[in-house]
């Protein structure tokens, strides 16, 4: 019996094949309720504290089931690696640990293929450990990023896996919730960056501003790429319209409720421009598929665990908010499920418009955790629990 790794692409395979196995998270319980595996499917996980392994070690052991397949979770990997050494020498057969610890699970993107055609392929990006999604659009050897994380090192592994060069790099809007990689690409690789002025007209980036209408495209034919403001959540939101069949709707409209108004300050004041902006997406065809930037469960998806819905199916979902008539009743929904953003927030649009940096154990803190971008009353229910 001998002690092995394993990787965050890993266990979501593990997970999503829903094999037998016991995650075994020994972070301090404080950081295992404010960020820990999640999966598509029902499994098994506890919590028992590294510390407690070293006090009470037969006490501790014992909270574990030798009959099953232990990964071992931790923050960075040494916790988790002494920890299987113990249950290793208490005669456990099948004990692994996670190679660099949660925050590898936390940046662990997994694409999958939304549409192949002739002249091109649309990807999703799924970062399970913060509930969001980037994607990749690829046509005629190049490549087109929207919503980028700081996984660099991803996006570049897979352009070039399918013989792409990344061209461009999109925002839909300054991101709160993680660290965003479009200005990172763009320096890597030469790409150009391009963000709506309304979120960047302060922001220390060399990017690009977009024109509401403007259409961007391939140089050897491929999909258009139709640029739609629509401001509300931050005042530069930005859905992205591709081959009139997909959009890319940001935090603006989600498959379950809306981006809330309220995380710059001006819940009022942005309230109203979204109430103006979910009237010209009432208008958008039904059939145009819905591409979020996140979501709060894994309900969400589809049975190949892709976040991708019908405009019209994604508006009876949530009819209670694209049902409200007047400005007012609107700015109440929501006051109704304001709540607290978490105080990394402001620091995160710091780095996002590059007015402060920090180095790379800082921005893996600020980093870790699921989003807190929706204005709804489930979201604000999970909150308050």
């Amino acid at each position: 019996m001998t002690l092995s790794s394993y990787e965050a692409k890993d266990l979501f395979q593990w997970l999503t094949d829903k094999e037998d196995i016991l995650i075994l998270d020994v972070r301090n319980t404080t950081d295992f309720n404010r960020f820990q595996v999640e999966s598509p499917y029902a499994f098994d996980m506890i919590n028992v504290s590294y510390y407690d392994f070293m006090e009470i070690e037969e006490e501790s052991v014992a909270k574990v089931d030798k009959d099953r397949a232990i990964r071992i979770v931790c923050a960075k990997e040494g916790s988790a690696k002494y920890v299987g050494e113990i249950l290793v020498k208490h005669g456990f057969a099948d004990v692994r640990y996670l190679t660099g610890g949660i925050k590898t699970w936390g940046n662990l993107l997994v694409p999958k293929l939304v549409h192949k055609g002739d002249d091109y392929a649309l990807y999703q990006f799924i970062r399970p450990g913060k509930a969001s999604c980037s994607y990749g659009l690829c046509s005629g050897g190049e490549m087109m990023l929207f919503d980028p994380s700081r996984n660099l090192q991803f996006y570049l592994d897979f352009a070039k896996s399918q013989a792409c060069k990344i061209i461009k790099t999109f925002e839909t809007h300054l991101q709160a919730d993680y660290i965003a990689g479009s200005r990172m690409i763009a320096e890597q690789t030469g790409a150009e960056f391009w963000a709506n002025y309304g979120d960047f007209k302060a922001a220390k980036t060399n990017h690009k501003t977009l024109t509401d209408g403007e259409t961007h495209r391939f140089s050897k034919g491929g999909p258009n790429v139709t640029v739609m403001f629509t401001p509300g959540h931050t005042p530069g939101s930005t859905t992205y319209i591709i081959a009139n069949k997909f959009m890319i709707s940001g935090d603006t409209v989600f498959i379950q409720s809306i981006g809330r108004p309220d995380l710059g300050g001006k819940a009022v004041e942005w309230a109203i421009i979204l109430f103006n902006t979910i009237q010209r997406i009432k208008e958008l065809d039904d059939g145009l598929m819905v591409m979020p930037a996140h979501y709060m469960d894994w309900n969400e998806a589809t049975d190949d665990l892709l976040f991708c819905l019908p405009l019209g199916q994604t508006k009876e979902r949530n009819k209670e908010i694209y049902a409200i008539s007047n400005v007012e009743d609107f700015i109440q929904f929501i006051k109704d499920n304001m709540r607290p953003q978490p105080p990394e927030y402001g620091v995160i649009r710091l780095v996002n418009a590059n007015l402060e940096q920090f180095d790379p154990e800082k921005q893996e803190e600020l980093d870790l955790g699921k989003n807190e971008c929706a204005a709804t009353a489930y979201a604000k229910a999970q909150g308050a629990s």
